[in-house]
């Protein structure tokens, strides 16, 4: 039999195959494993790509086949397991195999780098310097300065940042210390968590111990948990007690947690927990902390990683629990380039590993609600909050006729007063940044819209410009009107910007804390923020969704959703959905401690029947109607459904494209499957493209996975394709 002489390799590109090589000049057979990086020519060119494959054959004549130029890697980066998991996912999602795997790798891997973590010195007293006496360095101020600190943490690693923080020049005494032999130095990798001395864990409750006891039960199989548990019942207890018993078995623990924001306090949260190094994945890490996280948690060294969406590929040495936090969030969602949906694939991750994996929320998506009705999930509900405490009661305000001020009505001002009063803190939820979503001019009626979009540009007061949130094009604020000249300008709506300024006219004694994505882009903002609301003193929080997700504000005591219209008449079928979890979502953030808390929902439908049926009924009554409406009308998760994406700078193109996709998937008469369209999008023009959009869907999955494995080869061959930037998007979350 003849050997195998090409080498098969998956590479970044838009093109949905792998492409042949010639093994490397003077390589050996031994070197051609699965999964390492090998460095070959690509065009005029030179690319990373991943082996995926050896034959001895090759559809392209050995002439034309030219050598890789080097193998960078002694052993396989992706494990068997995980390259299983990223073609089952190419496959899927119906996205290039190249760049499915390069997006499980750091971005330093992929550039070729050597897969070597960093690593930092730390410093501990030895068994001698926990005997030493100060007194002996009293000719020696700086060491003795040192030794206090040293001895003061004398069970903990300390840092550079540590000694930083309290001394200047501290390099010279540290290592006169050192040569005494007072003090350790000692090498490690950059990662969290393994200088805290533990927290003690608080007292569970029957609901919380049963949850746990359930899932350590089937430690060694898989099984998906949905943990639904209602805001303030104590999810991460039950998060953290399962950890404790998968780290006790020397395994480790994957967490996956919906946006940045919620990463830090997260982690800081573990590390009071947890002796283990702790490793962080998400997209504000430096590249550097990045690929040292992956490493360490490739290696073992990581008892547990928290991450956001990408995470979930982070190889593991000895898997033992995968959690996602909040997992109805469409964050789990990428939107763009590789569509994939981190909760689905974690669930699939798990089951492939034979390990538990535990979903928790407390306003479950309906696809996970689904899936315990079918019996593939099984259900652990927690119904108490652990302080005790009854859920707030809710009430709306009816804003018809009601005079309002800046998006606040006189009610709901009158009830902040009388909370302020008693010291305590409010949290005041609208999903706008911003000041005001619109400019106009009251003279002649101009509107501030966006060049490059069908959208408004919102006016953001603080910067003095306007910007568009969907293209990011800005420019500065006019000082009159572009088409009258008039001077009559006037702002309208309401964004988080506006909300603050009125507030602090109103209460200019109080502090305004405004959260969301315009005042915490600094590194540190947002952690500076959460310390200013835990210090209990009478604040006003202002926010986007940002605030609604995992925070424990114990001095909440009121909160009020500004407009809760917004979800109510969306065209996405999921709008009503998304707006009673953050309705749910927001509402809990009041009266977790021990003070009562209080809800107040402005919005101009009260009698709209499913914000009344959930805000008689909660969460679980929305949930069964809605599912009854999906089924009814058969949309997911009782259907499968894919979207066909096309734009181009000229409006025709995607029509056009899309049109000839059309006629060929009706071509196919593939049982079971509706065609939608093509239409253009709802905001057809976006950034200066015209975009149209044609809906697959069909009752099943298998059908609608048939078409586009026969669709998608033959798109690509159109005239029409080179003329359209075009994607696809299995298990679409948005339809805009």
């Amino acid at each position: 039999m003849q050997s195998a002489r090409y080498l098969q390799i998956a590479i970044g590109s838009p093109l949905r195959r792998h492409f042949d090589y010639l093994p490397p000049e003077g390589s050996k057979q031994s070197d051609w494993q699965v999964g390492i990086r090998v460095q070959v020519p690509f065009g005029r060119r030179t690319e990373i790509g991943i082996l995926v494959g050896i034959s001895d054959h090759s559809d392209v004549p050995a002439a034309k086949l030219r050598p890789a130029l080097k193998i960078l890697d002694d052993a396989p980066l992706l494990s068997d397991e995980m390259m299983s998991l990223l073609k089952w996912a190419s496959d899927y999602y119906h996205h290039p195999i190249g760049d499915v795997l390069q997006h499980a790798l750091p971005v330093l891997l992929r550039q070729g780098k050597d897969a070597s973590a960093r690593t930092e010195t730390v410093w501990q007293l030895s068994e001698t310097g926990k005997a030493a006496d100060i007194a002996d360095l009293s000719r020696a101020p700086k060491q003795a300065a040192l030794l206090t600190q040293l001895q003061l943490n004398k069970d903990d690693l300390l840092s550079k940042d540590d000694f930083n923080q309290q001394h200047s020049n501290w390099r010279t005494p540290l290592a006169a210390l050192i040569k005494r032999g007072w003090v350790d130095a000692i090498e490690r990798r950059g990662l969290l968590g393994d200088t805290a001395v533990p927290d003690q864990a608080p007292e569970l409750n029957d609901e919380q111990a049963a949850a746990i006891d359930t899932v350590c039960a089937q430690h060694d199989e898989y099984q998906c948990f949905l943990l639904d548990g209602v805001t303030g019942s104590g999810k991460t207890e039950v998060y953290l007690g399962i950890i404790a018993h998968v780290l006790a078995q020397g395994r480790q623990a994957l967490v996956l947690v919906p946006e940045i924001s919620l990463t830090p306090q997260t982690v800081s949260r573990f590390q009071r927990r947890f002796r283990v190094p702790i490793a962080m994945m998400h997209s504000g890490l430096g590249q550097g902390e990045r690929l040292d996280a992956w490493l360490a948690a490739r290696g073992g060294e990581a008892g547990i990683v928290i991450g956001t969406r990408s995470a979930l590929f982070t190889p593991l040495a000895n898997p033992g629990v995968i959690i996602i936090d909040e997992e109805h969030d469409s964050s789990f969602k990428q939107q763009k380039g590789f569509r994939y949906h981190a909760r689905d694939l974690a669930v699939l991750r798990a089951r492939r590993l034979g390990i538990p994996i535990i979903l928790g929320s407390a306003t479950p998506s309906l696809e996970s609600l689904a899936n315990v009705d079918q019996g593939r999930y099984q259900q652990l509900i927690l119904n108490h909050r652990i302080s005790r405490t009854t859920p707030p009661p809710v009430r709306t305000i009816d804003l018809r006729g009601q005079p309002i001020e800046s998006g606040l009505s006189h009610s709901l001002l009158k009830i902040v007063t009388e909370h302020l009063e008693r010291d305590e803190q409010i949290l005041l939820f609208l999903n706008r940044r911003g000041y005001a979503p619109t400019l106009c001019c009251h003279d002649c009626g101009w509107i501030s819209n966006c060049p490059r979009c069908d959208a408004k540009l919102t006016m953001h007061a603080a910067s003095q410009r306007l910007r568009c949130h969907h293209c990011g094009s800005e420019q500065p604020m006019p000082a009159h009107c572009p088409e009258c000249s008039s001077t009559e300008l006037r702002a309208l709506g309401q964004g988080t910007e506006r909300i603050e300024d009125a507030l602090q006219a109103h209460f200019p004694a109080v502090d305004i804390l405004r959260i969301d994505r315009d005042t915490t882009r600094r590194k540190g903002a947002m952690q500076a923020m959460l310390d200013r609301i835990h210090n209990g003193k009478k604040a006003i929080l202002v926010g986007t969704q940002m605030l609604a997700k995992g925070h424990d504000f114990p001095n909440v005591t009121l909160v009020g959703i500004l407009n809760a219209d917004q979800g109510l008449f969306g065209i996405d079928f999921r709008a009503s959905e998304s707006m009673a979890q953050l309705i749910v979502q927001v509402a809990g953030r009041a009266g977790r401690a021990d003070k009562p808390g209080q809800v107040l929902v402005q919005t101009y439908h009260p009698e709209h029947p499913l914000l009344q049926n959930l805000l008689k009924h909660g969460y679980p009554a929305f949930a069964q109607q809605a599912m009854q409406e999906r089924r009814e009308i058969v949309l997911p998760p009782f259907a499968s459904m894919a979207l066909l994406r096309a734009e181009a700078s000229q409006r025709e193109l995607p029509m056009g494209f899309l049109s000839k996709a059309y006629a060929t998937a009706m071509a196919c008469n593939i049982k079971g499957i509706e065609l939608f369209g093509p239409l253009p999008a709802p905001m057809e023009r976006r950034a200066g493209r015209y975009r149209a959009q044609l809906l697959i869907q069909a009752a099943e999955r298998k059908p609608l996975q048939h078409l586009l494995k026969i669709l998608l080869p033959v798109l690509e061959k159109l005239p029409e394709s080179r003329k359209v930037r075009w994607s696809i998007d299995v298990d679409p979350v948005d339809t805009m």
